[in-house]
């Protein structure tokens, strides 16, 4: 690192360092792949009233000269020329997908991030639940991944389907890249709760009073499969079914304080703007505390409270391309490490332990076990006392290795991992570093500061630098000091982060009172994650009384 790195220097002159990162990737690192072929489709009609006053179950209108920019169906961007991305079938399985996994990833002793409390693990698939989806698979043709000698995988190979093509490119076309589809919203829009499409809204609404469906146990519904209704509940477990309770309890809270203030409004009207308010919260608290949080440095402390506070004061802009989420992005957020293989549940009252879990018992069906064996209350304690695993290597949970579909072992995710950034061109760690501006690597002894995992990779590469994959160089990197994750993933977020916020009219031209009323601007204001927590939680206030960021590690009872 040299004298003048960004992180080493004081307050301001970091931030203007990070600014000027900012920009030279605002000008070079956004790709619009809406360029490449696709079938001709109608234009959307010119925007109803309801359109442009609020967000649209799909997606669509948020840019009004633009009204499919950023809805569901429309593909993921690109944070590197399109010629940049490559996905080779001849280096598509050099080396194994299934070794890297085995001898790089395998979490043999688990390494914890002392710094954070587990919501923080929790919070991150809760936001990316919102964020992106590369829908169901294909299930014709799958990849066969080459199994190492001596592997104990429970089948002769190893199958893993390919991620589903784009519907929108000509049935006849060969033309590359490939491209792929967002299936949820690009907008920080609560998506989650919320769904992408009209059907999945109806679903989770009561249509009374503006509410979401809660059942009389104050949990959510169940579908057929004992998992949890609501916008999206893939990939369950319990932490996601705690966050999605607790947000659907903040989304009606939000509808009986518009209520106050606007008697005579419809369901309708009650819905959308508590819906506003709600997805607002949520992404100020990932802004300004998760972030904050998982970066502690006072640099980006800073630099994530202006970028929120600054809302107010932005137009709608998108800089060298249409928003779109990026295949990047979702590759730098591939942070499964976060996720610890055994789970101890508190009680908050005695801090003694009520349950004792594995992963994968608080997962799918079994996650609405533990929330009816354990209090919410109890449950948010149980999180908030425990840490999650450190994003490095040999840090994955030994079940997501082990992935098991209708009782059988079925996925390593860990390798599955490495396949889908090959598969879908992202380039790997030293050519990643190079297209965001970073130096490259130049000596396998570089990669780490534990030579030990040096010579593993080197290992497992067979000694060629350029193949390590993306995740296993930023797993591997130095990290600088207070940060959780690879200051190359950081680099992608440092673009991202702000354009979710700017590239969003109702988080820039729209975000007045007009469109949240004065009442909604002030829950957002005066809300954290800590008070949401003890509006809902009230047993929880006098141990968070004096907690400033709800992700960093409570005190006990």
């Amino acid at each position: 690192m040299g004298i003048f790195d960004w992180h080493r220097l004081p307050r301001v002159l970091g931030l203007l360092r990070l600014n000027r990162f900012r920009d030279r990737m605002r000008e070079k690192n956004l790709y619009d792949t809406e360029t490449l072929p696709s079938i001709p489709r109608e234009p959307l009609p010119a925007p109803t009233a309801a359109q442009t006053s609020a967000r649209t179950a799909d997606g669509t209108y948020n840019d009004l000269n633009s009204p499919r920019m950023g809805s569901a169906g429309t593909r993921f961007g690109r944070n590197f020329p399109l010629d940049k991305v490559v996905a080779d079938d001849e280096s598509l399985m050099f080396p194994s997908p299934r070794l890297v996994s085995t001898k790089l990833m395998t979490r043999d002793t688990f390494i914890p991030a002392t710094a954070l409390n587990l919501l923080a693990a929790a919070w991150i698939q809760f936001q990316v639940h919102d964020w992106f989806s590369h829908g169901e698979n294909e299930d014709t043709n799958p990849h066969a991944v080459p199994l190492p000698a001596n592997d104990e995988w429970p089948h002769p190979q190893m199958l893993v389907n390919r991620t589903r093509r784009d519907p929108t490119r000509p049935a006849n076309d060969t033309s590359k890249p490939n491209s792929y589809v967002n299936t949820e919203t690009h907008w920080w829009d609560g998506s989650q709760l919320y769904g992408s499409n009209l059907a999945t809204q109806h679903q989770v609404r009561s249509f009374e009073d503006g509410k979401l469906k809660l059942a009389d146990d104050g949990l959510l519904p169940l579908n057929s499969d004992g998992i949890d209704i609501t916008g999206v509940n893939s990939n369950w477990w319990v932490g996601l079914s705690m966050l999605h309770t607790l947000f659907t309890m903040e989304h009606n809270a939000i509808c009986d304080r518009l209520r106050q203030d606007f008697p005579a409004w419809t369901d309708e009207e009650l819905f959308q703007h508590a819906r506003l308010v709600n997805a607002a919260i949520l992404a100020k608290i990932h802004t300004v505390e998760w972030t904050v949080g998982i970066l502690a440095t006072p640099i980006l402390e800073a630099g994530m409270n202006y970028n929120w506070s600054s809302i107010r004061r932005s137009k709608q802009e998108h800089h060298a391309a249409p928003f779109s989420m990026t295949e990047e992005f979702v590759s730098v957020y591939r942070m499964h490490p976060l996720i610890p293989d055994d789970f101890a549940f508190r009680s908050l009252g005695s801090g003694k332990v009520i349950l004792e879990r594995t992963f994968e018992t608080v997962a799918h069906r079994f996650a609405r076990e533990v929330m009816n064996q354990v209090s919410l209350t109890d449950l948010f304690y149980s999180f908030g006392v425990a840490h999650p695993g450190a994003i490095t290597l040999h840090n994955y949970p030994k079940h997501l290795q082990h992935l098991k579909l209708n009782g059988e072992v079925k996925m390593d995710l860990a390798a599955v991992d490495i396949l889908r950034d090959r598969e879908r061109g992202v380039p790997r760690f030293n050519e990643f570093r190079r297209l965001l501006g970073l130096d490259p690597i130049k000596r396998f002894e570089d990669l780490s500061d534990n030579k030990d995992w040096c010579e593993e990779i080197r290992q497992v590469y067979g000694d060629q630098l350029e193949d390590v994959d993306a995740m296993v160089g930023m797993f591997a990197e130095p990290l600088i000091k207070g940060f959780g994750f690879s200051e190359t993933a950081f680099r992608v977020f440092l673009l991202m982060a702000s354009r979710r916020l700017q590239s969003d009219r109702f988080f820039t031209t729209d975000y007045n009172e007009r469109t949240y009323t004065h009442a909604g601007l002030e829950w957002i204001e005066q809300t954290t994650m800590v008070t949401v927590l003890m509006r809902h939680l009230p047993q929880l206030r006098p141990l968070l009384s004096n907690v400033k960021n709800a992700f960093a590690p409570w005190p006990s009872a």
